[in-house]
């Protein structure tokens, strides 16, 4: 019964987020098709997946696993709210960094805790592949971020969220060099990283191109997906 409520979840996602840029009106400055809505709906449909997987989950030893996805996913969509400009907050990309921040903590504490209970803790494997992603999010953000005139504090308010972002990658990269199951999951984290910093060059380096606000949710809502699925893929080990 689970996997079926999973797989009715995912195309009703699918619907939501694909339908609206195969079927969205072009906003007038031509950066996306997807309506707010259908962004939404489609974020708030993974958040009742990652909760759907933690009921079917909650008898079972990974139900730890399944409600810290579920708590980051929930903390991501309200960064969606937030970047979407739909809760009152006149600072809404802090908001949203902080929002995305705290699933992201929630997402690494997955992860740990079911790396540690699993085997799946192998140290040089581990922190190499942590290492490596840091230096990624660094260099990201160093290009598009940092390197722009007149820097704010909040530019410097995202290399610790970029860091933040690339240690999920880290950790899931992990996970995956030592189980193939968790490939999707590091596919996932790596989108996550990729979309935020295609936003990042649009807020802070002025970078416009044709539909770019869809394509960072092309990149974003896939990768919020593979890291809820990745709930599922954590029932058969």
């Amino acid at each position: 019964m689970e996997h079926s409520w999973l797989i009715v979840l995912l195309v009703l996602w699918a619907l939501f987020l694909f339908g609206g840029f195969l079927f969205g009106k072009l906003d007038p400055e031509h950066f996306r098709r997807m309506p707010a809505w259908t962004r939404m709906a489609s974020s708030f449909t993974l958040v009742v997946a990652a909760w759907s997987q933690y009921g079917f989950a909650r008898e079972t030893s990974d139900s730890t696993f399944a409600i810290l996805i579920g708590i980051g996913m929930t903390l991501g969509f309200i960064g969606d709210l937030f970047m979407a400009q739909l809760l009152p907050m006149k600072e809404y990309v802090l908001g949203g960094i902080g929002a995305f921040g705290l699933g992201h903590i929630a997402y690494i504490m997955a992860q740990i805790h079911f790396g540690n209970q699993n085997g799946l803790d192998q140290p040089s494997t581990r922190w190499s592949a942590i290492i490596v992603w840091l230096l990624i999010g660094l260099v990201g953000w160093y290009m598009v971020v940092y390197r722009t005139p007149n820097r704010t504090p909040l530019h410097y308010a995202a290399l610790p969220y970029a860091l933040l972002l690339s240690t999920t990658a880290g950790f899931a990269t992990g996970l995956a060099l030592q189980n193939p199951v968790f490939i999707p999951l590091a596919i996932g984290a790596a989108l996550f990283l990729l979309s935020d910093l295609i936003l990042a060059a649009r807020l802070f380096n002025n970078l416009h191109f044709y539909l770019i606000d869809d394509v960072v949710w092309l990149f974003y809502g896939p990768a919020q997906m593979l890291i809820v699925c990745s709930i599922e893929s954590t029932i058969s080990i």
